[in-house]
């Protein structure tokens, strides 16, 4: 599907890995690279605010997302207490695109997911959460069809005018490799942002979540014997049952899909 007259903005942040915690290009994001990609190939327009760092693990992260085919990456520089909603925006209203993609949320900082909401309040442009895919856009009539990702593997089609936001799920098509070599060829385009100050987040007092210790079981029992059984006592599963031969395990998958809907 290509369509080269559409204007399309990809924003980008740098992801962290959940074990290492080291920078990588995040999952969501890198999805939406791919599916702007598949939909107007070259034309694809990557933004990422922030500084661009020294730190040489923080540039590694953006230029695996160069190394999917990408040209350039346009920076738009904004100082570490800029309110990052109001500076993207300021950005995209000269641009004017007719989609913006992002991911359902970032990997580190504060992970709200409220930034493709609160962009689409300030650009007074229609929010799709959760997309999958992006099947058809109608360029006369300022129309694009999208799919959306429902919980259980459910799917729902939806259609909705030009210009919009939508969230990237982790249901959309798995990027393409990073390549050494793009990565490497790329470019980053360093654009100056409007300054912003984030007022709220200046009061903030952040701190390490602690572990939630985890509830025991209680056990109500009058004897010792009763206690030492109860807690020993294998878990019982809940709500399953064993099928024995081909038609009644297919007979059970049949009606477990039709309770979810899916048939």
């Amino acid at each position: 599907m290509s369509n080269n007259n559409l204007s399309v903005i990809s924003l980008v942040s740098i992801g962290e890995h959940p074990t290492s915690r080291r920078p990588r290009r995040a999952e969501q994001d890198a999805r939406a690279i791919e599916l702007g990609i598949k939909l107007v190939g070259d034309n694809l327009q990557t933004l990422h605010a922030g500084e661009l760092s020294d730190d040489d693990s923080q540039q590694t992260a953006l230029r695996s997302y160069l190394g999917m085919g990408l040209a350039e990456i346009n920076l738009l520089e904004m100082p570490e207490n800029s309110d990052a909603v109001l500076v993207i925006a300021e950005h995209l209203k000269q641009k004017k695109p007719d989609i913006i993609l992002t991911g359902v949320r970032a990997e580190n900082g504060e992970s709200s997911g409220m930034l493709p909401y609160l962009l689409a309040e300030q650009l007074g442009m229609a929010m799709v959460t959760s997309i999958a895919e992006i099947l058809s856009v109608d360029e006369v009539n300022k129309q694009a069809e999208v799919l959306q990702a429902l919980p259980r593997g459910q799917r729902r089609k939806l259609k909705v005018d030009l210009p919009f936001i939508a969230s990237v799920d982790m249901a959309a098509a798995l990027p393409r490799q990073s390549a050494f070599g793009p990565a490497r060829r790329g470019q980053f385009e360093e654009i100056l942002g409007t300054s912003f100050t984030d007022q709220e987040s200046s009061e903030w007092q952040t701190a390490d979540a602690k572990k939630r210790p985890k509830r025991l079981k209680i056990i109500k029992a009058k004897t010792a014997a009763d206690r030492f059984k109860a807690a020993t006592a294998k878990a019982s599963g809940g709500g399953g049952k064993v099928v024995h031969g081909v038609e009644e395990s297919a007979q059970a998958i049949l009606d477990l899909l039709v309770e979810e809907g899916l048939v």
